[in-house]
């Protein structure tokens, strides 16, 4: 048994054993996860057969926890992105950790939100239209709480992804 076979996750799961098939058709979903299972098997160089079952069983052991698709946010009419750190008020900071990050994860301008530990508590990636929308997202969606100390943004020139990460439990 490996070291990272015998190690858990904060929710009791196994930390997964990937060998290098299941790491290749990981890499190739994380880039494209419309491949189809015969593009997946060829640049795996796998059976078809094996690459579906392989997916599977990634998708089973909660490697692969869901395909997502990219949005340009720019043709998609929001093409001002920033984000937006936030610091909460001291006091009874779990119920206004829970309370925040319930109020705002929905908001429809969010499109990650992250919960940190050092100076700041949250930062919050927003798209919206034009600099008026970062304005009244922060203004009505942030300061507007009770649980917010302050909040500084910063507007995004150029955003690149390498991969979709799955929420942490």
């Amino acid at each position: 048994m490996t070291a990272a076979e015998g190690e858990s996750t904060k929710n009791n799961r196994p930390v997964a054993h990937l060998d290098e098939v299941d790491r290749a058709i990981v890499e190739a979903l994380a880039a494209d996860a419309r491949l189809t299972n015969a593009e997946i098997a060829a640049r795996v160089g796998v059976a078809a057969s094996t690459a579906h079952a392989r997916t599977r069983a990634l998708v089973d052991r909660g490697v692969i926890t869901g395909f997502h698709a990219s949005v340009d946010q720019r043709i998609a009419g929001a093409g001002l992105q920033a984000i937006v750190h936030v610091t909460l008020r001291p006091g009874s900071r779990h119920e206004s950790i829970t309370e925040f990050a319930h109020e705002v994860r929905g908001l429809p301008q969010v499109i990650q939100m992250f919960f940190l530990g050092g100076s700041d508590d949250f930062l919050i990636h927003i798209a919206v239209a034009d600099s008026s929308d970062v304005r009244a997202f922060v203004v009505e969606h942030l300061s507007a709480q009770r649980s917010v100390a302050n909040t500084r943004t910063s507007i995004i020139f150029d955003y690149h992804r390498n991969r979709v990460a799955a929420p942490f439990h």
